[in-house]
């Protein structure tokens, strides 16, 4: 059996109801205020590791060593290039909307930050659980647009405007791809439920046990949340070559970093989601009539279970940014809407197919 973390979630709950005998009232405030110091924590911690991560990756794939002074194999680079950004100053421009202007980044970390709340990290340690889990995902992912598109107008720049429209007709279309592919693994669950659909993958993840279809979703789900994400080759919002930043030109100092941190976690959310509609999430990897086999894996706890399987799919999109050059913006429009919106169409429809004729495993 896996080990159920809701053990240890209500052992805490007991303790401070009665052992230090709070009212209800009292140890519910407490128990939220100790889930909001941790996601932030794990927020910080996450994001400081992708960093080091991607530049080590990049600089394999380039034959260098990367980050190697700072700490053992530079693991503590990223916490000295955080300090430096902290203490940076925050420029205050002229003919800027100040209040807007200063809300954007905000709003782009609110977005992967409610997003985050959802992801169930092991078995019995999801923060919020509730009937339309994913759909409160592909929602709240929404809100970051809007940080973007804040950023870049009220920047009162030609290039932080263009680099902000680019991204609001990326971010749009390709959420039509992403929503497809979700759409099209919920129908093969039954559910929304995010704990449910972990759960229906116990003897089989279902890359495996959804057939064709399931692949091709995971497929487009992967290139649609790398352009999501405004990662290369899909980074024309940012690209340094022709807007100099992008939308976030003018921004310094910690606003910058809030832009910084939210790629980087929205590139952990995108892994995250892919890991827990087609590889199990947090299930470790069972297979029907291997008991031994099976028990083993149970050994392994199921938050190493799910972040591991999120790195190594974020290790595919960030393969995807130092492998493939830069897309123009129109190349980048017309595969969503010429070639991945009919195929997911048509995915979606033979998924049904295959539920309603029970040719699935």
């Amino acid at each position: 059996m896996v080990f159920d973390f809701s053990l240890l979630t209500e052992w805490i709950d007991n303790f401070l109801e009665r052992t230090c005998g709070m009212p209800e009232w009292l140890s519910t405030t407490v128990e939220c205020v100790l889930i909001g110091v941790v996601l932030l924590l794990l927020y910080s911690v996450l994001a400081l590791f992708y960093i080091w991560f991607e530049r080590k990756v990049c600089a394999a794939f380039q034959c260098r060593l990367g980050p190697n002074r700072v700490g053992p194999f530079g693991l503590l680079q990223s916490i000295a290039d955080m300090f430096k950004i902290l203490i940076k100053e925050l420029i205050s421009l002229n003919n800027v909307d100040k209040f807007l202007f200063a809300l954007a980044p905000y709003l782009v970390i609110l977005a992967s930050m409610l997003a985050f709340a959802v992801l169930p990290w092991g078995k019995g340690l999801q923060i919020i659980n509730f009937n339309i889990g994913i759909f409160f995902l592909i929602a709240v992912s929404s809100i970051g647009v809007l940080g973007i598109l804040l950023a870049g107008w009220s920047s009162n720049n030609k290039f932080t405007l263009i680099g902000a429209m680019r991204s609001g007709a990326q971010m749009v279309s390709y959420e039509l791809s992403i929503g497809l592919s979700v759409l099209t693994m919920v129908a093969f669950a039954g559910t929304m439920n995010v704990v449910e659909l972990v759960e229906k993958q116990d003897h089989l993840w279902f890359i495996f046990s959804g057939h064709i279809p399931a692949i091709i979703a995971f497929i487009i789900y992967m290139i649609a949340g790398t352009a999501e994400t405004n990662r290369g080759p899909f980074d024309l919002p940012e690209a340094e070559s022709e807007l100099t930043a992008g939308y976030h030109t003018e921004y310094s100092g910690i606003h910058f970093g809030f832009f910084y941190l939210a790629e980087y976690l929205n590139l952990f959310i995108v892994s995250g989601v892919a890991t827990l509609l087609f590889f199990g999430g947090w299930m470790p990897l069972h297979f029907p009539g291997w008991d031994g086999f099976n028990e083993i894996m149970n050994y392994i706890p199921s938050v190493v279970w799910f972040i591991g399987k999120a790195i190594a799919l974020s290790f595919i999109i960030i393969w995807f940014k130092w492998t493939f050059p830069r897309l123009r913006i129109d190349q980048m429009l017309s595969l969503e809407w010429k070639y991945l919106l009919p195929i997911n169409l048509f995915n979606l429809v033979l998924m049904v197919l295959i539920i309603v004729y029970e040719l699935h495993f």
